[in-house]
């Protein structure tokens, strides 16, 4: 069920303000960002900067590349970004990677962003170590090296990070990198799936539903799908649907069977089993279950 490269993907930057050395007790310019005032955050930020804050360079980063309270300019913020990483600011090498990785504000260059992910992973950014575990993985880059992409993903995995225990499973599953060991890639996957990741949910719902380095449980398995599939994961809305048309670990009922295999078909993943199962309902069952598949969609669209 894991695709093959076994990767959830790329962490790209998300906001900079909760890193270490960032906090909005720390800096007028910070505590100014956290209340939403960016033009003043910027202005204190520009002083604080000029003083050798390398937080400051950061944080004007962040608020050019996210255009808060300006005009967007991910040169600007590159640029900033560029300013703090050689000042030493784990947050801003790595940002400044992923506009590396992706050409935003720099030319794009995988070794410099590489690069920079692996300053960061030594000063211990989780999202760094993990990407950086990915770059080992593909071998862009970076050389292909399964065994330090297992050692810099068990890192970022040891700090709880979802993606990385995610793929961290993936690496004990299939023996890349560690010596396989399914009882580890349970244990790694069942965290993942705890924090809420929807992939690690549905694949840990397997290895519960089979016993693949983990006591069999149904119950748990089918709690896992259900989580899963509600956060609009498809194989877990087909999973569900199984458990439903079939009665097992819940109570059998044919509407909930049709609405999450309409919800999972409609999503592009079908099951030739369960499209049998929903030819076979009657036109009464069929109704209910499109219904029930409506008021799911509307309430999503609520949230």
């Amino acid at each position: 069920m894991r695709r093959s490269l076994l990767v959830c993907g790329l962490v790209l930057a998300a906001s900079l303000l909760a890193g270490p050395g960032a906090r909005a007790e720390e800096s007028p310019a910070f505590a100014a960002f956290a209340k939403g005032q960016y033009l003043t955050a910027r202005q204190l930020a520009e002083g604080e900067a000029k003083q050798g804050s390398k937080e400051a360079y950061t944080l004007l980063g962040e608020i050019y590349e996210g255009g808060l309270g300006t005009a967007q300019d991910l040169t600007k913020a590159a640029d900033a970004y560029a300013k703090a990483a050689d000042l030493g600011d784990a947050n801003a090498q790595f940002a400044l990677g992923i506009l590396a990785l992706e050409g935003h504000g720099v030319k794009q260059d995988r070794k410099r962003a590489a690069d920079l992910f692996e300053l960061a992973a030594k000063s211990g950014n989780a999202e760094a170590q993990y990407n950086l575990a990915l770059f080992y993985l593909d071998g862009k880059g970076r050389p292909a090296d399964e065994n330090k992409a297992a050692e810099w993903m068990e890192k970022a995995a040891s700090q709880g990070l979802p993606t990385a225990e995610y793929d961290l499973g993936g690496l004990y599953q299939f023996g890349r990198g560690v010596t396989k060991d399914l009882a580890k890639a349970a244990d790694w996957t069942g965290k993942a799936a705890e924090a809420g990741l929807p992939a690690a949910q549905v694949e840990y719902g397997v290895m519960l539903f089979k016993g693949e380095g983990v006591a069999v449980d149904h119950e748990r398995a089918a709690k896992m799908f259900r989580m899963s599939a509600e956060q609009g994961n498809p194989v877990a809305q087909n999973r569900l649907a199984r458990l439903y048309a079939n009665g097992v670990a819940v109570k059998a009922d044919p509407v909930q069977a049709a609405k999450w295999h309409l919800l999972a078909r409609e999503a592009g993943v079908s099951d030739f089993t369960l499209d049998m199962f929903l030819a076979k309902l009657t036109p009464e069952q069929r109704a209910a279950a499109n219904k029930a598949a409506n008021e799911w969609r509307d309430e999503r669209l609520t949230e």
